[in-house]
């Protein structure tokens, strides 16, 4: 029997986010269709509340993420699925990915029943080809400093894995919720004598806080006019990640 995916991700109230999860998930039904040809048929591709693949959000949500699995548990029910893959769509183990989702998806099985069996996935940001994404914009950029930045997270340990992403790309973190800072990485990284700076934001998608990074770079031009500063893309909605999205799905 098909399993049935569901992403999610931390919702916003920026509409882009949303748009490059509709995106992903076509991505990955695709993905299905190549790898799963003999269980995708037509009718399901063109039905879009009653499909293999779905999206589901943590927060700014009409409805809390428990309902949300609730209803597409029902819907893969009805096109034969017995069983659900959710995977999050985070990049740090932060407490939404080690908490608040892993309760939601109890309470959501226990209102299921047995009709389906969840499958919680591991997190995105586990998958070590997120470093390989990062790395292919560094090809193209001529820099003599990198700095990874982050969102953070107040859970202790759940920076490490940005820790050892950024030694291994050369860089330093940064974190946008708190220290190190975006400006504090970029005085000492000028302080060792580096003139081109790249900025790496680690967030999936553009939206408010890429925007604000973007307004951040700008006033770091004009504190440090003698610095070239080269702000890479978010990871975005790529065939690229629903690759690596579905190794995850399908470990």
């Amino acid at each position: 029997m098909p399993s049935a995916y569901l992403l999610v991700s931390h919702g916003s109230h920026d509409p882009r986010p949303k748009i490059a999860m509709q995106h992903l998930a076509g991505l990955l039904y695709y993905k299905i269709q190549k790898y799963l040809p003999n269980i995708v048929s037509s009718d399901v591709a063109v039905l879009p509340n009653k499909s293999l693949v779905g999206t589901a959000y943590l927060e700014l949500n009409p409805e809390p993420l428990h309902e949300q699995i609730k209803k597409f548990g029902k819907n893969a029910v009805a096109l034969g699925c017995r069983s659900l893959k959710i995977l999050p769509l985070f990049l740090l183990p932060g407490v939404h990915v080690m908490e608040d989702i892993p309760v939601e998806v109890a309470l959501a099985q226990q209102s299921l029943g047995q009709g389906i069996k969840i499958y919680l996935q591991p997190y995105l940001g586990s998958h070590p080809g997120l470093e390989f994404l990062l790395a292919k914009q560094l090809v193209s950029m001529e820099v003599d400093g990198k700095i990874l930045l982050a969102h953070g997270s107040r859970r202790l340990g759940s920076e490490l894995p940005v820790e050892a992403m950024a030694s291994s790309l050369g860089a330093v973190s940064a974190y946008w919720t708190h220290e190190p800072s975006l400006e504090s990485r970029v005085e000492e990284s000028i302080a060792t004598g580096c003139r081109r700076i790249a900025i790496l934001p680690y967030f999936l998608f553009a939206g408010g806080i890429t925007d604000a990074i973007a307004g951040a770079q700008e006033k770091l031009k004009l504190l440090f006019p003698e610095v070239s500063f080269l702000l890479a893309e978010p990871l975005g909605a790529s065939a690229d990640l629903a690759d690596l999205i579905w190794d995850l799905v399908e470990k």
